[in-house]
């Protein structure tokens, strides 16, 4: 008679499943989980793409999601290795998120909501996965942060500060160039032949979030220090800023020498791509000025 086995020879749990079964029982959680979540947040993901989709200057919140799913997939074989340490604490940031999603869905505050769906990603993350993944996870979704819009208080606190700062720089690019005598009141520039408004348009506010986003991608890529790609980044701000006085300038010369139907037909559909490629352009002159000037740092030392 043939000795007991401590385990079985044949048949049983383990022996019987297959590879797709296995991989089938670890997918199933994460899939309805997802499914859920899609459900819950469907009407803050709707209204959103609406949004990116309408305004062209947030259309770059279709990109960001795609951008960090593609840095979690460069890390997959990290994160492979990493143990799983789930966490309770991470429950609780659901919890929080689901309220902060019904308290933003009753008082129509859409910033709220957004936020919320950011918390619940980093809440499941943290539940099901724990802190080490979380911390090897964490630019990635911290990026998904910047696809959502500035809060209305927010936006419109900016705008106008940025319409003033950008006719000033404007004026004195203009007064440099002595050109055409130009005068300044408020918002607008009064050329020898029409008035040019600056309106919120032109502030440049709608383009500063796309270019800010499009830094800190840039640096995280780019730059292995983080102090530098912390400085990349501020920098975009005066970067934008700068970019968005060119645009201006452009359109007081278009106004003052074709006339104003010229300038709103032909540089309002431009108008971003402009700021777009003075800012990168600068933003790439930044960082290889920081670069040289490190490495002649290091070999002054070294010599």
């Amino acid at each position: 008679m043939q000795p007991d086995a401590p385990f079985p020879v044949h048949g049983g749990p383990w022996r019987n499943r297959t590879f797709s079964q296995m991989y089938f029982e670890g997918l199933w959680r994460p899939a309805f989980i997802s499914l859920v979540v899609l459900l819950l947040y469907s009407p803050v993901l709707v209204r959103m793409a609406i949004q990116f989709y309408e305004y062209p200057s947030y259309s770059h919140g279709f990109l960001i999601p795609i951008f960090s799913g593609y840095l979690i997939w460069l890390k997959r074989g990290q994160l492979g290795k990493l143990e799983k340490e789930p966490s309770l604490t991470g429950l609780w940031i659901v919890f929080g998120a689901v309220a902060l999603l019904y308290l933003g869905s009753m008082g129509a505050e859409l910033f709220l909501t957004r936020i919320s769906l950011v918390l619940v990603i980093f809440g499941l993350v943290l539940y099901f996965e724990g802190k080490p993944t979380v911390r090897a996870m964490a630019f990635p979704l911290g990026f998904l942060l910047l696809m959502i819009p500035l809060p209305a208080i927010i936006y419109n606190r900016m705008v106008f500060p940025l319409q003033l700062l950008s006719s000033r720089l404007a004026t004195a690019a203009l007064e440099t160039l002595k050109l055409f005598p130009v005068l300044r009141e408020g918002n607008l520039l009064i050329l020898p032949r029409c008035t040019l408004e600056v309106v919120e348009a032109c502030s440049g506010i709608r383009s500063l979030e796309s270019l800010i986003a499009l830094a800190v991608a840039y640096a995280y890529l780019a730059e292995p220090s983080i102090p530098i790609r912390a400085l990349l980044t501020v920098a975009m701000v005066p970067i934008a800023i700068v970019g968005n006085g060119v645009r201006v300038v452009l359109a007081a010369l278009l106004a003052n020498y074709k006339g104003p139907e010229t300038a709103e037909g032909f540089l309002h559909p431009l108008s971003s791509l402009i700021i777009f490629v003075v800012a990168t352009v600068l933003l790439l002159l930044l960082h290889r000025v920081i670069t040289f000037t490190r490495k002649l740092v290091v070999s002054t030392r070294t010599s």
